[in-house]
Order: structure tokens, then sequence, then C-alpha cells
């Protein structure tokens, strides 16, 4: 046993605890044993029943607004286990500071994490707020608004039915990133020659409308990753990666990512891939394996996503990774997905026919068709060394082609 993200233990009690309650009720549930020294190892607490009323009476005491928690008591190791819930009145505070969990550590929340847990105590998020701005044109909206859903007439009741517009508030900040033009960080579009320090093309879109700035992007993409090919009479155009997949990765990007922090939407275009990382981890109540398994969504910005929907920039909620799988079902090679706590990362490779690998990486992705092999397996069959081979199945999988599967000497590969 050991300390995780959700779990701390204490041999005794002290008032370092209550900045953990505080991380806990703030982001999300966990569990503090006391009578469990660092090493896990269970110590037991003398007098655990007045243990528990004092750990009460200090929670009630210390943390404002008092969390919702609950206590038990282990009868043969005297192990008390305090499980404090996350909680809906957020920021919980101790001694006036918000505490969140970095990993196995207890560490105060910085002022914009702060003002993300105000909002959120308060059932609002960043699109919600009053715009700045209150002089806002809506040419490009008014455009698609047209083309797609007929609308007319972008008058102020069409504005409110979007929710970009109240009585009480005026604009809201999602009306100000789809204005024509805003102060926002936007798009910044890089194509990488051999290496990244040979930059061949570099465009940034940013101050104005989300909608222009997708359009933008997938005028950049066709640029450099589509072209027309004639036989005979006909004419088509060939995708070097399924233009689906671009659309539905730069949508996402704009519908979840956090729009308070001063980052740009990053788009690097290589010959093999084109990267797409989106600022700001996943939103809360999503984690990694759902966010992954492409069945569940939440919306961090809802405005936003709901009129991307509406106009069929993306389709429902929660299937965009399913999407971006199903554009590459016939290929051996597959997108890569990547979630840090700052940044969620797509990677959608050139499609396998218009790819060359080595003949080093070809001939091991041949042997791993269908089959799970070792490191040492894989030698043997190869005739290669073993570093050799660590050093191609690392590539393979840094380009999409394989997966690893375990951990030290019992790692395993197989083809996506």
């Amino acid at each position: 046993m050991r300390e995780t993200k959700n779990i701390e233990f204490k041999e005794d009690v002290s008032n370092s605890f209550l900045k953990t309650v505080s991380a806990f009720a703030n982001y999300e549930t966990g569990k503090i044993l006391f009578g469990v020294d660092d090493h896990g190892k269970e110590t037991g607490i003398h007098n655990p029943v007045q243990t528990c009323l004092d750990i009460e009476n200090k929670i009630n005491d210390s943390i404002d607004p008092p969390p919702e928690y609950s206590l038990q008591i282990n009868k043969k190791t005297s192990v008390v286990t305090l499980t404090v819930f996350e909680g809906l009145h957020k920021p919980y505070l101790y001694k006036a500071k918000a505490y969140r969990r970095n990993d196995s550590a207890t560490v105060e929340v910085n002022r914009l994490e702060l003002t993300r847990l105000i909002l959120e105590g308060k059932n609002l998020s960043f699109e919600e707020l009053p715009a700045e701005n209150q002089e806002l044109c809506f040419k490009v909206l008014a455009d698609k608004l047209a083309a797609n859903l007929n609308i007319g007439t972008l008058d102020r009741n069409t504005l409110k039915s979007l929710e970009l517009y109240s009585d009480k508030d005026g604009y809201n900040r999602a009306a100000e990133l789809l204005s024509d033009t805003n102060s926002f960080c936007g798009i910044d579009m890089v194509r990488f020659g051999e290496n990244i320090s040979i930059i061949l093309d570099r465009e940034t879109f940013a101050d104005e409308s989300v909608l222009k700035q997708y359009d933008d992007a997938v005028g950049i993409y066709r640029k450099y990753y589509q072209y027309e090919e004639i036989k005979g009479s006909l004419r088509t155009t060939v995708s070097l990666i399924p233009e689906e997949a671009f659309r539905e990765t730069v949508a996402n990007a704009i519908v979840h990512r956090t729009w308070d922090l001063n980052a740009s939407i990053q788009i690097s275009m290589y010959a093999d891939r084109v990267e797409v990382v989106s600022p700001g981890g996943l939103p809360n109540g999503i984690r990694e394996e759902d966010y992954l398994s492409g069945g569940l969504s939440v919306l961090r910005n809802r405005i936003i996503g709901n009129l991307f929907l509406r106009l069929r920039m993306i389709e429902r909620f929660g299937t965009g990774i399913r999407r971006i799988n199903d554009t590459y079902r016939n290929s051996r090679i597959k997108p890569v997905f990547k979630v840090t706590e700052n940044a969620v990362t797509v990677s959608l490779p050139v499609l396998e026919q218009n790819c060359n690998l080595k003949d080093d990486e070809s001939k091991i992705l041949n042997i791993l068709q269908n089959k799970e092999m070792s490191s040492s397996a894989i030698a043997l069959q190869t005739g290669f060394g073993k570093n050799k081979v660590l050093a191609i199945v690392k590539r393979l999988a840094e380009k999409g082609y394989v997966v690893s599967l375990g951990k030290g000497r019992g790692t395993r590969y197989m083809v996506r």
C-alpha cells in the first residue's frame, strides 16, 4: 500500500491533514488513513473513538464551508479512515487558502485555480462571465447561421436563444470568443521540416472569431495534406490525413480548452503526422479512461459546444474520439491520444499507404501482426540486438503503429 493522489497516510492527528481535506473537497473524493506510516505500515491509533471526535472537531472548526465526510474505525488494526467527498460549494478553504493534490503531495492552488473553484462553486463557467468588451460584431457568426440553419437575421433575440446575451449582463465571454474581433489567444500552426529546428511555414490565428480560426486551420491543413489526382476524366481529392479527423480534433480543441489560460492551441505539422495540443487538461468530472474510451463527454464550454453542435461542426458530444478512430479503421497506423494535467494532445498520422517505413520498422511490424511479443522474442526472430529492437518499437509507438502492454521485464508489444 502506498500514498496516491486520492490516498494519504498519517501516523497521528495533526493540523497538516486539514490541507488535504481542503484538496479532496475541492477536486476529487479521497481518503486519509490515520494510524499508517509513510511506508504504508499499519501502526494503529490509540483510542480511535476519541481520535474520530478530534478529527471531526478540527474539520468543523477549520474548513470553510464544512465539507461532507465520513469516518470509519478498523477494529482489528485501529486504523481510522477519513473519507472526504468532493463538494458542490467550492472553494473549501483552510486558513483562507484552497489546496489541491499534486500526485501524493498537497499544495496550495494558484490564483487562476482559485478563480475556477469560485466559479465552479457558483455553478458558472468562464464563458458565462460578462464580456469585458460590450461593443461586439458578429458577421462571421451571422454567415454561419445563415448557411447552416437558414437564420437570416442575427438579432438580439437570436443571441439570447444562443445564450450569448442577457438583459442583465449583456454579452458574455462566449459571445466575445465568437465575435469578429476579440483579445483571446487562438491557434498557432507550425510546419516543420526534417526536425523542429527547421520551420517551413507558420500561421497564427488570434483576435478573431473562433469560427474563423477553425476555418483558417482547415485551410492550412488542405494546403499541406490534400492534393488532387487526375485519373482519366476524373479529378479526385486525396487526403494524406483524413479531413474528418482533423476537423473533429480542432473543433474539440476549441470547445474543450480552457479559455482563461493565456495560451494558444498548438498545431504542429510534420511529414508523417499532425499534432494538436489543446491547453488545459480534462474537465473536472471526466477521467482519462473515460475520455480515451470515447463514451463520455463533460463540456467545459457548454455554450460554444452547443453552437458548434448546431452548426454541425461537431457531432454528438462524447463521440469525437470514436469518430477520429473510425477514419483510420482501414489503416494499421492509428491516432495517438495523450492526456496530462495541463494539456490534451492528439496525434493524427499520415495514412499508412502514404507513409514510408524503414525496412527494419516494417520487419518488426510484420512479425507483430496478430500477436503480442516481448522485445527478446522480437530480437530472436529478427536477428536484431535487443537495444535496436527497443529503439525501433519506441519509434513505432511514437508514430502510432504499436502499443506496449505491461511494464518492466514483462513488457510486451502489439500492433495498434
